[in-house]
């Protein structure tokens, strides 16, 4: 009785069914949002879940995923089909959450399946309880939820891609299965054939539950009986594994990724210019039915985006093409269509009409500049306001062309159109070239002033005013650029901000990684506090950790968040050198924080290239005496920016290259960056490099070693003389160091 009782109790549901994970430590695959110290793991550990919707391909786990949500999470766990589920049972779920929250204070978690097959209408039904809280939404769908879920949901929700399961997780699911007695076919003597196994799981494509089945299919059909007498062996050829898989067919969805996905890569060969792959691509939208003019709409865009000045005929030919599409029709006219995607694949390619977007963006962000007034309308307003006058008619002369302004005067010298050397444009670039250089070097001069009886105000002055603040704040968008532009993130990276400081690059870095985790370090107690006040305003499970220690202090497993067995796929830091004595130590150390293949990717200013005051002042200095000064003074400076016993300033690019080396990084590249900008000698800025009275850890401190304090005195009176309240052109060199854990 207990037999019989025990093979009801494992066949009444199927195997796929049985073999679900009941706990994270189950899951098999999906480590890229699932791993270590990653965004949804830890949110799930924390039962801090927001509402979120698990998009993949059948099989990857999303189902799967939410009953170990169900099983872990304190709130109540309500389920829904779509395909079975309306208004009707969603206002049900509604209101017993309402009645949990009202009565118990407790959460209500709603899983609801397949919620893409739900239309707009009630998708919009369960929006408003989505937005107070009544419900947290976890939604599953095998399509794009940026097309399928209404954008009203989406923007309230977190997207978490599942991917197609690895081989590698697909052999750990069979080997779990096939071990398993209470839930899968431990008990059993199973044996494969070699290869039979391998092709389940090839077939499987990925898609865990098919695997399941598939297996299920072969071992229970396979005996006579099942299940067999206690001890016989069930072994499994591969002609059994072939018949009870059939092979995955590619599917062609126009709704969905497939369609956007395969418009990509055709476009992307077209612009790559290999003609095979445009062919290929082409040939699996037309087999699908995609609509030709839609295809036809795309090569049109890119004959003027990518081939444009190099083949100015492109255009012409496609829309030819599209032209003798519409006559004919189909079948033959996937002629006209091959005709124009070989056309462009086999076109020179240029994007110089990119140009136009950089004169809109220098309209959208600068005043209007006046027109002037030789470009101006003649026909009114010439008497009175002298437009139009001055005026030169190109066709009066030699080739039709003669040197005049065209811009107006404020942005004489902006170049829009960079031919390229490609195709028609190599022919015209050097007589654009030419034309533009003498255009700018013997432009005629026109009088600006209009003919009015009162002048505007300089609206420039405001500007010139705050260009330094304005200046530093694009010199910190560049480095930060130029930090980010080393690294190939995916979304679901970890990332180690190793001095977050005031969180420039952590809260850049976590726009970028929002599936990942972020964790910056941040030595000073005042930053931290001020980090932590600002991240206080985000959910728990979107803020970027900040562990208030120094690079030389960290170590994974000292701070509750950080995973002991953690590595990053990339750290990045900005100017983090300066306050570390044994930098060859910290380079060591970062190594065996990164996983391999990882980046580093830093910043660092390389004080001993600053420039020196000196040098602002030697070409105004007359007086003979003052010089000799001047020239100690110079002396004294050198020795201190070539001090070897000074950690800021004994080292430069080849010193950290070295250690990078003999850290065990690969693939290094180096290079530096002079930043110049506009810099106030304040009086404030002389007192303090002055400041003869406080000698420790101040410059003045340092020159006192070298020079005798009346000296140092009557030095500092002829900077005050020469430089108090004067701009400098300032210059900040910033080593842009990347390397590769191998």
């Amino acid at each position: 009785m207990d037999l019989f009782s025990s093979v009801r109790d494992v066949g009444s549901e199927p195997l796929a069914s049985r073999m679900r994970p009941r706990t994270m430590d189950e899951f098999v695959g999906q480590e890229h949002i699932l791993g270590p110290g990653r965004l949804l793991r830890r949110a799930i550990q924390a039962d801090q879940l927001s509402s979120i919707i698990f998009y993949g391909p059948p099989g990857s786990g999303k189902t799967t995923l939410a009953m170990v949500i169900a099983n872990t999470t304190k709130s109540r766990f309500l389920t829904l089909n779509a395909v079975l589920s309306g208004v009707k049972e969603l206002r049900d779920a509604v209101e017993s959450a309402k009645k949990e929250r009202e009565l118990y204070n407790r959460r209500t978690t709603l899983f609801v399946d397949e919620v893409h097959r739900w239309n707009k209408a009630q998708q919009d039904a369960l929006l408003p309880w989505v937005e107070n809280g009544t419900i947290i939404l976890i939604g599953a769908t095998t399509l794009n939820p940026f097309f399928e879920v209404i954008p009203a949901l989406v923007s309230r929700s977190r997207i978490f891609q599942l991917k197609s399961l690895t081989e590698e997780d697909l052999f750990t699911i069979a080997r779990m299965t096939l071990s398993d007695k209470e839930r899968g076919y431990g008990k059993y003597f199973i044996e494969f054939e070699e290869g039979a196994l391998e092709h389940l799981v090839r077939v499987a494509g990925g898609d865990a539950r098919s695997l399941l089945n598939a297996l299920e299919l072969a071992v229970e059909t396979t005996p006579e009986r099942f299940p067999p007498p206690e001890g016989e062996r069930i072994f499994i050829s591969k002609e059994a594994a072939e018949e009870s898989i059939q092979k995955k067919v590619v599917l062609y969805d126009k709704e969905g990724d497939y369609h956007f996905d395969t418009i990509s890569a055709f476009i992307k060969s077209l612009r790559g210019s290999d003609p095979d792959a445009a062919l290929y691509w082409l040939a699996r939208m037309v087999n699908a039915g995609e609509d030709p003019k839609f295809i036809f709409r795309r090569m049109l865009i890119l004959a003027s985006e990518d081939v444009g000045m190099a083949d100015p005929n492109a255009l012409i030919f496609v829309e030819a093409a599209t032209s003798a599409f519409e006559r004919v029709g189909m079948p033959e006219g996937r002629f006209h269509l091959a005709h124009a995607a070989i056309y462009l694949a086999t076109a020179p390619k240029s994007n110089s009409t990119m140009g136009f977007f950089d004169a809109l963006k220098t309209v959208e962000e600068e005043s209007k500049e006046e027109i002037p007034k030789h470009l101006k309308d003649s026909s009114r307003d010439k008497e009175g306001f002298g437009h139009g006058e001055g005026y030169i008619y190109p066709h009066a002369y030699r080739e039709h062309w003669v040197a005049q302004q065209y811009l107006p005067a404020k942005l004489q010298g902006r170049i829009f159109y960079q031919p390229s050397e490609q195709g028609y444009e190599s022919g015209i670039r050097e007589e654009v070239r030419r034309r533009r250089e003498i255009q700018l070097e013997a432009a005629l001069p026109f009088p600006e002033d209009e003919v009015l009886t009162f002048s505007p105000p300089d609206k420039n002055l405001d500007k010139w005013l705050n260009r330094l603040a304005e200046n530093r704040s694009e010199i910190l968008t560049d480095i930060r650029k130029r930090i980010f532009d080393n690294l190939d993130l995916r979304r679901h990276d970890r990332i180690l901000d190793i001095n977050a400081r005031t969180g420039l690059l952590s809260w850049e870095a976590f726009r970028r990684v929002p599936e990942g985790g972020v964790w910056g370090l941040v030595p000073d107690k005042d930053n931290y506090e001020l980090l932590t006040l600002y991240a206080s305003t985000l959910p728990e499970p979107e803020r970027p950790i900040l562990i208030n220690k120094g690079i030389e202090e960290f170590t994974p497993g000292n701070h509750p968040r950080v995973p002991e067995d953690i590595l990053f796929e990339a750290v990045i830091g900005r100017d983090t050198l300066p306050a570390l004595s044994n930098k060859e130590r910290m380079f060591k150390k970062i190594h065996s924080l990164i996983s391999p293949g990882g980046t580093l990717s830093i910043a660092e200013t390389v004080p001993r290239k600053a420039p020196r005051l000196s040098e602002f002042i030697m070409a105004g200095i007359k007086k003979e005496n003052e010089r000799t000064l001047i020239e100690k003074f110079k002396t004294a400076e050198e020795e201190i920016y070539n001090d070897p016993s000074d950690p800021l300033i004994n080292w430069d690019e080849n010193d950290l290259i070295a250690f990078c080396k003999e850290a065990g990084f690969g693939e290094l590249k180096a290079d530096t960056k002079t930043y110049t900008f506009n810099k106030y000698i304040s009086t404030k800025d002389l007192r303090n490099w002055f400041a003869i009275e406080s000698r420790q850890g101040k410059y003045a401190g340092k020159l006192l070693q070298r020079l005798k304090q009346e000296e140092l005195k009557r030095i500092g009176e002829i900077f005050f003389s020469h430089l108090e309240n004067t701009p400098v052109e300032w210059r900040k060199t910033v080593l842009f160091l990347c390397a590769k854990r191998k």
